[in-house]
């Protein structure tokens, strides 16, 4: 891999003729996700992706590979525009970033999330937040102290039929929610370098790093439950494949069923049902069209959603957070980023004891 190279400012010009500083983004793990976030990033008008860092001394070689289980990352990297580093307190010192993407392995999101952030660098880092809540909470402190933000990757929160689920909720058109079941499957995710992603020391296991996903949906549609029970099935080395978790609400039954544990051939599923009283809204991302809503009266149809998608439009979010403009909503906090993990530790909790747990 060539020596790092520094770049002067990029700049840009405005329809108007003034110039524009534009953004100065550096993404830390370029493996799959590292990848989707350079993808993302390309098409921002206001930024420019200058500097990676990445240890994989096969870097070239291996981005020319398809990884993951969900389309985008697959795409042509011209490094001749990048700066690249191993080092990551190097690019810190040297490349000069506005923000910065955070797409390692969970073990290692609190450390580099909190070196960024002193170094008064922004932060989107990938879900989830960390392994657990103490690293999270340092992770909250440094972003306090150094005035800058961090966000964390939830783009399910963003994924346009996720959001238009809440605002169809939120609106009380069709009255309270009576039931919501979650649905996420794929096919065992051994893409990771060296097989982190499987490792739950280094990721969390199946329920922080996918599960997490529908877990922080339900959050954000009905707040934090009562409590929690889980029942998990392992695979075979004992590690927890697939979960079925049951959320209590006082007035709202609410589940989540999901895992590793399907066989290549089978992709990749996201879905829920939402049942309100006077509507069931339907999404299947396998399914054509994928959003449908049926009403007590009359027939069902398609509501209109946003442009986009869950990781184009929380880039969006994230990039209009760091240029202090106003949002027309707070889609997520840090407080919930947490929160979604202290859940899903109540969640491991169950599912190997065997017992409700409660979190209030």
């Amino acid at each position: 891999m060539r020596d790092a190279q520094v770049f002067r400012p990029f700049r840009g010009t405005m329809p108007d003729g003034k110039e524009e500083i534009m953004l100065r983004i550096g993404i830390v793990g370029f493996g799959f996700m590292g990848r989707m976030h350079y993808g993302y990033w390309k098409k921002v008008k206001r930024a420019r992706v200058v500097a990676l860092c990445d240890t994989n001394p096969n870097l070239v070689e291996d981005t020319r590979k398809a990884v993951g289980n969900i389309a985008g990352a697959a795409q042509d990297v011209d490094f001749r525009g990048l700066a690249v580093y191993t080092d990551f307190s190097q690019m810190l010192d040297e490349a000069r970033l506005d923000a910065i993407s955070i797409t390692l392995p969970t073990h290692l999101h609190a450390g580099f999330s909190i070196r960024a952030l002193r170094k008064g660098v922004h932060v989107l880092c990938e879900k989830p937040m960390a392994l657990d809540l103490a690293s999270c909470q340092r992770m909250a402190e440094a972003a306090v102290d150094s005035g800058k933000v961090l966000q964390i990757g939830h783009c399910v929160r963003f994924w346009p039929e996720y959001a238009r689920a809440r605002q169809i909720v939120a609106s009380g058109k069709y009255g309270g929610v009576r039931a919501l079941s979650l649905r996420r499957f794929g096919s065992r995710p051994d893409w990771g370098r060296d097989g982190w992603i499987t490792q739950p020391r280094l990721s969390g296991g199946m329920i922080l790093d996918l599960h997490i996903h529908d877990t922080d949906f339900v959050q954000y549609l009905l707040g934090t439950p009562r409590a929690v029970q889980s029942r998990p099935a392992p695979d075979a080395s004992g590690a927890e494949a697939l979960i079925v978790t049951h959320y209590l609400y006082d007035h709202t039954l609410a589940v989540a069923e999901g895992g590793w544990s399907m066989m290549p051939s089978f992709g990749f599923e996201m879905s829920f049902h939402l049942i309100m009283e006077r509507a069931t809204l339907i999404y299947d991302c396998t399914r054509t069209p994928a959003l449908r809503l049926c009403p007590a009266q009359g027939q069902s149809f398609t509501p209109r959603v946003e442009p986009g998608d869950g990781y184009s439009r929380q880039i969006d979010y994230f990039v209009q957070s760091i240029s202090g403009r106003p949002h027309r909503e707070t889609v997520l906090t840090l407080a919930d980023s947490m929160e979604s993990v202290r859940i899903v530790a109540a969640e491991k909790q169950s599912a190997r004891s065997g017992k409700t747990v409660r979190l209030s």
